[in-house]
């Protein structure tokens, strides 16, 4: 029994979602024709207040077009060290959009709004980047799934406003934070310029995110997905997994964290692990203790038929999802408990 911990994102539809899928009413979406990703994206915009979304076919692509909507060529963007947006997306923002990253040194992902303003350089200096976006993402990947404070969300925003800075959220995640956190999505659509949402990782559909926006934003998305090659015909039969998706699998999310806790609590046991980070989601981080070879160790755990990855710096990570049932659960506990 081969129990897969690498991501979220290698969970696969259930018969409920394979049978909506097969049922969706499709046309040819580049012309907007394509009946059930209108669905999707009206239902998107919807749940979070705003006024119009545009389906992908990954949440990097989303956040690239958010990047490029906000900013232009030469311009500064400012996120986390930790940020997908500039550890994960294959240097995207420059490639793609020509533009800098400004890294803050934030804890698990996660910045204040004090550390953001002190990053802050002055638009009427010409011999600088012009500051133009703010990135935040919820929950942090390489944060080990950590929340953002809403609060402190709410203050990063006033110094967007201050400085004129566009506000987009990565939100690859953040249905396990608005779970977690007792949040609406509706709070995060009054806060963000712009919000990515990722269908296939605790959500459980096979492909697909979203970029949520103002009519203005999304209608500039579209011709930037255009530009990127991200227009897809009968895309509705992968819209129709999202629409389930939201309507299903939000609340089950919980299922994920508490597995995830109790993950934690029995890698906190072993000698062999140094140290785990707090769990407030569906990510484990933990370390082993020095010496040890981390490659070493994720290749004795994969001839146990668990698969789990590194993710650079010592970290080592276990995602809970969809796919992680009771059953598996109960035999990565009994062997973590043999380490």
């Amino acid at each position: 029994m081969e129990i897969n911990l690498i991501s979220d994102t290698v969970t696969r539809p259930s018969e409920e979602m394979l049978a909506a899928m097969m049922q969706a009413k499709v046309g040819d979406d580049v012309f907007g024709d394509d009946p059930a990703v209108n669905e999707l994206q009206e239902k998107a915009a919807a749940l979070f207040g705003m006024e119009a979304a545009l389906f992908f076919p990954s949440g990097t692509m989303a956040n690239q077009a958010a990047i490029k909507l906000h900013t232009q060529p030469g311009d500064k963007l400012y996120c986390d060290k930790w940020a997908h947006v500039y550890n994960f997306e294959g240097g995207g923002a420059a490639f793609n959009s020509g533009v800098t990253c400004s890294l803050i040194n934030g804890d698990r992902g996660m910045f204040t709004a004090d550390a953001l303003e002190k990053a802050l350089t002055p638009k009427d200096n010409i011999h600088l980047a012009l500051s133009s976006l703010v990135c935040i993402e919820n929950t942090t990947n390489k944060g080990g799934g950590a929340c953002w404070d809403f609060e402190e969300l709410k203050k990063i925003r006033q110094v967007c406003n201050e400085n004129e800075l566009a506000y987009h959220l990565d939100g690859a995640r953040l249905f396990n934070a608005l779970v977690a956190k007792n949040e609406t999505p509706q709070q995060y659509g009054e806060l963000f310029d712009t919000i990515s949402i990722c269908l296939s990782k605790g959500l459980g559909a096979p492909v697909g995110s979203l970029l949520i926006g103002s009519k203005k934003h999304i209608e500039k998305a579209l011709r930037i997905r255009k530009l990127f090659g991200g227009g897809m015909r009968q895309a509705g039969y992968l819209a129709a997994a999202g629409t389930f998706a939201l309507d299903n699998n939000i609340q089950r999310l919980k299922e994920d964290h508490l597995r995830a806790k109790e993950l934690a609590i029995a890698l906190s046991s072993c000698s062999i692990v140094k140290r785990v980070e707090p769990v407030e989601t569906n990510i484990v981080i933990f370390y082993l203790n020095d010496g040890e070879d981390e490659l070493k160790f994720i290749d004795e755990m994969k001839k146990k038929y668990i698969l789990l990855i590194s993710m650079g710096e010592g970290k080592l990570r276990m995602v809970t999802h969809l796919g992680y049932t009771n059953h598996h659960h109960m035999g990565c506990l009994e062997l973590i408990n043999t380490l």
